[in-house]
């Protein structure tokens, strides 16, 4: 098979002559540091050999239990946020039918994702959708007090007792969750639910390849095992042992720190496919939770072309100079639809009749890539052969170990994430959670002198 490619040069063209080769041992020495288990968060690296550790006997346990909720579900409703549903999430929207939800297809139950927001219209629309329905629930959460999550897995349970029995519910709600503590797995164990773990050193937007995603894609009807390969030849592709000028990885952080040295302090994550939107929001969590600490890190957007050339296209070409393109190119999508001729030729468009879609979607892509780089915006290149379960495993340890190396050579700890922390324990006080005495004191007078 062929693999995924990149192309940095019409981003290295913008910095001087040798900038990217330059920092071949900024790079080096980040690997290294990963290998060796050297670098600032090395408590959180099990994800950097986790593809090649993933065993037969572990995808068919995976496997199994998303047959019996397969079996047993026409809905099956993933609780999680963050990197607990955005990796399963972007690899569904990417494999998947775009009009699922839509298609009456029972071979496959639909997928739903929950426990992200906490919109009281979401919830009660959620709650009256399964109504009546055999659904099922995949908890997400390693502590089990993630208070989106908490709260819609609350709801769920209730209401999955209520419809099925407990005791039929039981064998429908699966918790991926810490090993031995935490309120989820004091659940899982009372209630008898089937259970995976954690690792308690991967984080959660690194966990695609563990149970977190494994399952809910499984339940998805796709092969996980095609997936594990993808990012194991990856895996390889991208080692340490690898040349610079060869490691895709390796020249991705390079030229992307080289952007961001030279005030390029945008990245905006491309794509001409409708699919890839939830790749675009699972990369985003992933470059921005992880390098955007200390007053530093380039800031991840994202736009679907060529919807968003329709709105963001005026500001892209001629507004501020301080952003840099990486675009993700399908080479060949799985179906095939020709322009039809028309004989009125209303809209003039009769001289695209016979060519496939397709090519004029390239032809967009590669006009606008052009037009960007005359404007002034650095555009990197990664190509995938097609959509299928093997290449998006190949794309997410890519952008996996790309993104370990580059917040290294930023010199912080890409997996930490302490600012997070501050919203809750405002929400919290304000919540008059116990033990947020002193804080809910704090903000209340702040927002009495405010006012």
């Amino acid at each position: 098979m062929s693999n995924i490619k990149l192309d940095i040069t019409k981003a290295a063209q913008f910095l001087p002559k040798g900038a990217v080769e330059a920092f071949e041992p900024q790079v080096k020495a980040a690997q290294e540091a990963l290998e060796n288990a050297s670098c600032p968060g090395n408590d959180f690296l099990g994800w950097l050999h986790l593809p090649s550790g993933i065993t037969p006997e572990f995808i068919n346990e995976v496997q199994a239990v998303a047959d019996t909720l397969r079996e047993k579900c026409e809905v099956i409703v993933v609780a999680g946020i963050g990197g607990s549903y955005l990796g399963a999430r972007a690899v569904i929207e990417a494999l998947g039918n775009s009009f699922a939800w839509l298609v009456n297809d029972k071979k496959n139950p639909t997928i739903l994702f929950a426990g992200n927001n906490i919109g009281e219209d979401y919830l009660a629309e959620l709650t009256d959708y399964l109504k009546g329905k055999k659904f099922g629930v995949i908890n997400i959460s390693k502590s089990g007090t993630t208070t989106e999550t908490a709260l819609t897995f609350r709801l769920l349970k209730k209401q999955c007792e209520e419809q099925r029995g407990k005791e039929e519910a039981k064998d429908v709600i699966v918790a991926i969750t810490d090993a031995k503590r935490g309120a989820a797995r004091t659940c899982a164990d009372k209630e008898g639910y089937k259970s995976f773990i954690i690792p308690d050193n991967v984080g959660g937007r690194f966990s695609v390849l563990t149970p977190v995603g494994l399952l809910p894609i499984a339940c998805a009807g796709f092969d996980i095992k095609k997936l594990v390969e993808g990012a194991q030849d990856m895996e390889q592709q991208t080692g340490v042992d690898v040349p610079f000028a060869e490691n895709l990885a390796a020249q991705y952080a390079a030229v992307r720190n080289g952007l961001y040295d030279a005030g390029k302090k945008i990245e905006i994550m491309v794509n001409y496919q409708p699919k890839l939107h939830f790749i675009s929001e699972w990369w985003k969590q992933l470059y921005g939770e992880s390098e955007g600490k200390e007053g530093k890190g380039i800031f991840p957007a994202s736009c679907d072309f060529t919807t968003d050339l329709h709105s963001m296209g005026q500001w892209i070409q001629e507004g501020e100079r301080s952003i840099f393109e990486t675009v993700i190119s399908v080479e060949k999508p799985n179906r095939t639809m020709l322009f039809p001729a028309d004989e009125e030729n209303l809209d003039g468009l009769n001289f695209l009749a016979g060519k496939r879609v397709d090519e004029v979607n390239k032809m967009a892509e590669l006009g606008t890539r052009l037009a960007h780089v005359d404007g002034g915006v650095p555009n990197i290149r990664i190509s995938v052969p097609e959509l299928n379960e093997y290449y998006i495993g190949q794309l997410i340890y890519f952008f996996e170990i790309a993104c370990g190396i580059s917040g290294l050579v930023l010199n912080v700890n890409p997996f930490n994430q302490p600012g997070v922390e501050a919203y809750k324990k405002n929400m919290f006080a304000l919540l008059n959670k116990p033990g947020y005495e002193a804080e809910s004191k704090a903000i209340q007078e702040r927002l009495a002198a405010e006012a």
